[in-house]
């Protein structure tokens, strides 16, 4: 192949064309060694004839070629010439950085030590921490914001318990359910948790709402329709609303060896009610005040009989021979009206109280030795029993203030046996102040001194008492059956009066 290579090698450069600058091809060239081993193979008519047909064809078939992979890659050559032209500025570039790398290298590797060294969960350290916390509480912000939200929705519940306090008992009670059951879960979170703010900020707000939620239960107390049922309950749910008013342990229990009517005191008194009772009965008392205070334009013109009373113009009148019945008739009506009320709310009140604090009634005991008696420290009064006495010391002012107006005898009489009636039915309740009249002798005898028909020598508050036994035993007599003239000549006859 060299002597023809070297025969074939002056007519290379003789470029057919003056845009062709190809250089000449190299006999080492597997392309060259193939094409001059096919031409040897050839004979000189078809090196004449053929091969330049051969040659020609060739040549147009890989320009085809070249056009086609132009126009295919054309995008893409365009871009790899950019890039190859560009390829001398980046590369400076490139072992510029890669020099700068290479000197980072021990300095980041010391960063990340003492990275890892500082950071290390073997380590205590703040930061971690705050970001372990951080993390907690990402995880755990639902159960955050339903922790939040426990106050207002405590809120709700007392709202709707107050809405719903003159609505049907079911609703209440279940907002009354609900907001224990709310309370008892934040306080038990405060137990679990005693050391938060966030609980310590809740439980604060908790408290207040419970707080609320106390005063609208001692406000129901407070109704004038308030009935047995509506009482205890609302009694129940302050015993678990508002414990530590059940648990001052100074009110009497009842004693075996006593009966339940004395209004006495044991010395050992303790209760399983604490100060609900007396809550009960100051609720109770401010609502017979606000109804009592409806008579204040009968008051006021009771009011006026008294002025002129202690002016001594009742006696001018008397004098006259003013007819008695025109004088305190004002007086008769609201102490008439007073005790009408008194009675009825004064019965109802204790008789709820029995109901509700069978546990806290007053007892006497005095089983133990009178020495210790002596040496013992007084112990507090029964609610009850103070109750009871502050009701007969509210009648017995209004009395006194108000019934010496009334001139006419059997106004005054009829009144009294009133009053009597009021401490029979109190009696019944362990209550019975019948014998308060008698207190009022002095004011009795003043009118009775005045009094133009008066010829009786007893006392007019001992005429009211006989009278009022022998009706009183006229009554049992009809409601045992009992008839007959003897029975009936036994009953009038009554027994001897003793104060």
């Amino acid at each position: 192949m060299e002597p023809l290579y070297e025969l074939l090698a002056p007519y290379f450069d003789r470029p057919e064309a003056p845009s062709d600058h190809l250089p000449p091809p190299s006999a080492n060239d597997t392309s060259t060694a193939s094409y001059l081993t096919r031409l040897s193979s050839l004979s000189l008519s078809d090196l004449a004839s053929t091969e330049p047909a051969s040659l020609l064809h060739s040549a147009q078939t890989h320009l085809r070629s070249l056009q086609a992979l132009s126009k295919r890659s054309q995008k893409a050559v365009i871009a790899s010439s950019s890039h190859l032209s560009n390829l001398t500025s980046i590369l400076p570039s490139l072992g510029s950085q890669t020099r700068e790398l290479h000197d980072g290298i021990p300095e980041l590797e010391s960063a990340a030590s003492d990275f890892a060294t500082k950071y290390s969960r073997s380590t205590e350290n703040a930061v971690l921490d705050r970001r372990k916390r951080t993390l907690l509480l990402s995880r755990n912000v639902d159960r955050v914001s339903d922790v939040l939200e426990l106050p207002t929705l405590l809120s709700s519940t007392v709202s709707a318990a107050q809405t719903t306090s003159t609505s049907s008992s079911s609703s209440m009670t279940t907002s009354y359910a609900s907001a224990l059951d709310l309370h008892a879960h934040i306080r038990r979170l405060n137990g679990l948790y005693p050391n938060s703010e966030l609980v310590g900020s809740i439980m604060k707000q908790a408290e207040s709402e419970i707080q609320n939620l106390t005063t609208i239960l001692i406000t129901s107390l407070q109704s004038p329709s308030l009935k047995l049922a509506g009482a205890m309950r609302t009694i129940g749910w302050l015993r678990r609303v508002a414990p530590d008013l059940a648990e001052d342990g100074y009110a009497p229990t009842k004693s075996l060896a006593t009966s339940a009517k004395a209004l006495t005191v044991s010395k050992d008194a303790q209760s399983e009610d604490g100060a609900l009772g007396s809550v009960f009965l100051i609720c109770r008392l401010r609502t017979l005040h606000t109804t009592l205070n409806a008579l204040d334009p009968l008051r006021e013109l009771a009011n006026q009989e008294t002025t002129r009373r202690q002016a001594g113009l009742h006696i001018k009148l008397l004098q006259q021979q003013v007819s008695a019945s025109a004088l305190g008739s004002q007086s008769e009506r609201y102490v008439k009206r007073y005790i009408e009320i008194f009675r009825e709310q004064s019965f109802n009140i204790i008789s709820m109280y029995k109901s509700i604090f069978p546990s806290a009634l007053p007892t006497a005991d005095i089983s133990g030795p009178l020495d210790d008696w002596k040496d013992a420290s007084p112990a507090l009064p029964s609610p009850l029993a103070s109750f009871a006495i502050h009701l007969v010391e509210m009648l017995s002012s209004e009395l006194q203030l108000y019934l010496p107006n009334i001139a006419d005898k059997q106004a005054r009489e009829s009144l009294l046996t009133q009053v009597l009636y009021c401490a029979g039915s109190l009696g019944r309740l362990g209550a019975d102040f019948g014998m308060m009249i008698a207190l009022l002798e002095v004011d009795m005898a003043a009118h009775a001194e005045n009094d133009l028909e008066s010829t009786h020598a007893d006392p007019e508050w001992e005429q009211v008492m006989k009278k009022h036994r022998i009706q009183a035993s006229r009554l049992e007599v009809l409601s045992r059956g009992v008839g007959g003239r003897k029975a009936s000549g036994d009953v009038l006859s009554p027994p001897p009066l003793s104060a």
